[in-house]
């Protein structure tokens, strides 16, 4: 019966062990061979609890953060220190972590959907839906969902939900925080909008130092804190608040815009 057993989305955990394997194993060199990722704060990871954790990123492609993510965190459990040389943490892999993502784009392809699988807690986003706006009600089985992964694991998710840089943090981040409490650490990365395409699936320019910083729990008081207090401490955190737009150089800026309008281009 052991090897049927199920999480609390009805995954089979020998099934998705070996999806997270096979990941692992196909991902590794784009970010431990002909790219590099730049660790730091790793040793964090090892000292958080098994469950009720919530991890907020900056987001720079679909797929490629989160996939890094997944080698980070399980080389840091098996003691690796700012590292992810010799893939052999991913032999028992952490199976109760998720990432929260937008439905329709975990139903875009084989990949995506194996993706899913391997640990997505997928949600109707209310405010875009098939590249156009939209105004709806958030749906209270996706809140449901995200809560009930905190109770059973550790949940990445982007609070800006959209892979441009400097958008304002969705105000139901906020919300989740309040109502389960979790431990909030925050990660920021970078390198990864250089390397691979939009999606996070193709390699766009091999020799690109990659980065990624994780940093120590926030301080949060849950009862008392207001949503836009929690919504400004994000925003600090993973580097996205207005305020770290006057320290960018203007030809930084004109970069990322000049390859955001590619992209759009392309896609």
């Amino acid at each position: 019966m052991g090897l049927f057993k199920k999480n609390p989305f009805g995954h089979i955990l020998f099934l998705k062990k070996w999806l997270i394997r096979i990941m692992g194993a196909l991902t590794h060199r784009r970010f431990k061979g002909f790219n590099q990722l730049q660790i730091d704060g790793s040793e964090i990871i090892k000292n958080l609890p098994d469950t009720n954790v919530l991890f907020v990123s900056n987001h720079q492609t679909y797929f490629a953060d989160v996939v890094a993510m997944f080698h980070v965190f399980n080389a840091s459990l098996s003691g690796r220190v700012d590292s992810i040389k010799n893939i052999g943490y991913l032999w028992n892999p952490k199976l109760n972590l998720y990432f929260v993502a937008a439905k329709e784009t975990m139903q875009s392809g084989l990949l995506p959907k194996i993706l899913a699988y391997a640990g997505s807690v997928s949600i109707e986003r209310t405010w875009r839906a098939q590249g156009k706006e939209v105004n709806r009600q958030v749906k209270m089985s996706d809140v449901s969902n995200i809560s009930k992964a905190l109770d059973d694991g550790w949940v990445i998710t982007f609070p800006q939900g959209t892979t441009k840089p400097w958008k304002p943090i969705r105000r139901g981040t906020a919300f989740i925080i309040k109502e389960n409490k979790p431990i909030v650490v925050p990660i920021v990365i970078d390198g990864f909008r250089r390397s691979f395409d939009k999606k996070g699936i193709r390699v766009r320019k091999k020799g690109i130092l990659q980065s990624m910083e994780i940093k120590e729990p926030l301080d949060i008081d849950y009862e008392n804190e207001s949503i836009d207090s929690i919504v400004e401490k994000i925003e600090y955190a993973i580097e996205q608040h207005p305020s770290f737009l006057k320290v960018i150089p203007q030809e930084e800026l004109e970069k990322e815009e000049a390859l955001n309008k590619t992209r759009q281009w392309r896609y």
